[in-house]
C-alpha cells in the first residue's frame, strides 16, 4: 500500500463576512490559488476533488454545486462531496489515493455560519421525532453536557476558563483566528452566562471560513513539499445520535478512533473542541498527557467555521510537521451533538 502525505494547507481568515455568499466561492478562490502556488501545481494536476459543506447551513439544496464555480469548468474534474466537515472529505480523498485512482487529491470545506441563527440550524441534526421538535439549540445541549461534568466533579468553571484563556493566548500567532489575545481566567469568570454554565468564552465564535488540504501519493509527495506530513493513521467512529442513549461524559468513539489511528508519541494535538469542557473530555479520551501541545493554533474556540474547522485542525497539525516543529502530530474533528462523531488523523515527518 502506497503512503499518502499532506503537502499543502491554506485557510481563509475566520470572521463574519458580509462579502461572502453561502456558496463560499469568494473564500475558496484565494486559498485554492495559495495552496496550488505553494506547490507549483495547477488545477489540471489535481486527480480528485472532495468538498465538505451543508445544504442546511446554506439554506438550499445541492449548495455544494455552486462552490465548484471556484474550481472552474475547465479542465473537467473528478469531484465528490460529503455533507460533513471537510475532514471527512479528506478521508474520502485519502482512500482515493490509496486505491490508486488519484496521485494528488484536494479536500476543502466551507461554511457561512453567520448567514442564519446557527444555534437553531444545528438543532436539525438531532433526533427528528423526539428531540428536534423541542428545538434545543446547540449551545444548550453543550451546556447540559458541561453541567453534568461539573456536578460529577470532572472539572470546574475555572478549569473551563483556563482552557479559553490559553487558547486565546495561543491564537495570537494565528492570523486566521477570529478571537485572540491575553486574558486571565479570573477576568473571564466575571462575565455573564449565555447558557449556564457556559459563558461566551466557553463557546466557539460564530464566523465564516474555509480551508483546503492537499495530499499526494508517496511517488509525488517529495517533489511537492520539502517535508511532507505522512499520514500514518486515519480513523473515524460514531456514537449514538440519541442523547439519552449514551454517557455524555464519555467519548468512546474518539477513544476508539485514536487507538485505531495509533496516536502514541504525538507531540502536537489539534483538537476540534467547540466548547471548553469538550477539550477536557477529548484530552482524557485520547490520553493526551502534559507533554503534548494542545491547540497551539488556538483551536476551534478561536475560530470555528462550520464544515471547515475540523479540516483546519488537520491542516494545522500537518503544518506543525511540515515546518519541523513536531515529528508526530494528531488532528481531531468532530460532528454531531455533544461530540457524537469523531475522526482522528495522525501524521509523521517520517514515511512509514
Amino acid at each position: 500500500m502506497s503512503g499518502v502525505a499532506v503537502v499543502g494547507f491554506a485557510q481563509a481568515p475566520c470572521r463574519v463576512r458580509e462579502d461572502v455568499t453561502t456558496s463560499g466561492v469568494e473564500m475558496l478562490v484565494p486559498i485554492f490559488a495559495e495552496v496550488l502556488g505553494a506547490t507549483g501545481l495547477t488545477k489540471a494536476d489535481i486527480g480528485f476533488w472532495c468538498s465538505g459543506s451543508s445544504d442546511y447551513l446554506a439554506g438550499r439544496a445541492f449548495s455544494f454545486v455552486s462552490a465548484v464555480d471556484a474550481i472552474g469548468a475547465v479542465p473537467p474534474i473528478m469531484e465528490s462531496h460529503v455533507e460533513m466537515d471537510g475532514a471527512w472529505a479528506l478521508y474520502e480523498a485519502w482512500v482515493k489515493i490509496l486505491t490508486g485512482e488519484a496521485e494528488i487529491a484536494l479536500a476543502y470545506g466551507f461554511g457561512k455560519s453567520s448567514g442564519a441563527e446557527l444555534r437553531r440550524v444545528l438543532a436539525l441534526q438531532l433526533d427528528p421525532y423526539l428531540v428536534a421538535p423541542l428545538w434545543p439549540d446547540a449551545v444548550s445541549v453543550a451546556a447540559l453536557q458541561a453541567r453534568l461534568g461539573l456536578e460529577a466533579g470532572r472539572w470546574t468553571e475555572k478549569d473551563m476558563a483556563e482552557v479559553a484563556a490559553r487558547s486565546r493566548a495561543a491564537a495570537a500567532g494565528n492570523p486566521a483566528a477570529q478571537v485572540s489575545g491575553d486574558v486571565t481566567a479570573e477576568e473571564l469568570l466575571g462575565r455573564p452566562y449565555v447558557a449556564e454554565p457556559l459563558r461566551a468564552h466557553d463557546c466557539a465564535p460564530v464566523g465564516d471560513g474555509a480551508a483546503v488540504v492537499l495530499m499526494a501519493s508517496q511517488e509525488r509527495a517529495a517533489d511537492l513539499c520539502e517535508r511532507p506530513a505522512w499520514i500514518t493513521g486515519f480513523e473515524h467512529r460514531i456514537d449514538s445520535a440519541s442523547l439519552g442513549a449514551r454517557d455524555l461524559l464519555a467519548v468512546p468513539s474518539a477513544a476508539m478512533a485514536g487507538r485505531a489511528a495509533g496516536l502514541g508519541g504525538v507531540e502536537v494535538a489539534e483538537l476540534h473542541a467547540p466548547f471548553t469542557h469538550q477539550e477536557l473530555l477529548l484530552r482524557e479520551a485520547l490520553g493526551l498527557g502534559g507533554g503534548v501541545a494542545v491547540n497551539p493554533s488556538g483551536g476551534a474556540l478561536c475560530g470555528n467555521p462550520m464544515f471547515a474547522a475540523g479540516l483546519a485542525r488537520i491542516g494545522m497539525a500537518a503544518r506543525a510537521v511540515m515546518s519541523g516543529r513536531a515529528g508526530r502530530a494528531l488532528a481531531h474533528a468532530t460532528s454531531g451533538p455533544a461530540l457524537q462523531q469523531n475522526l482522528v488523523c495522525v501524521m509523521s515527518g517520517e514515511a512509514q
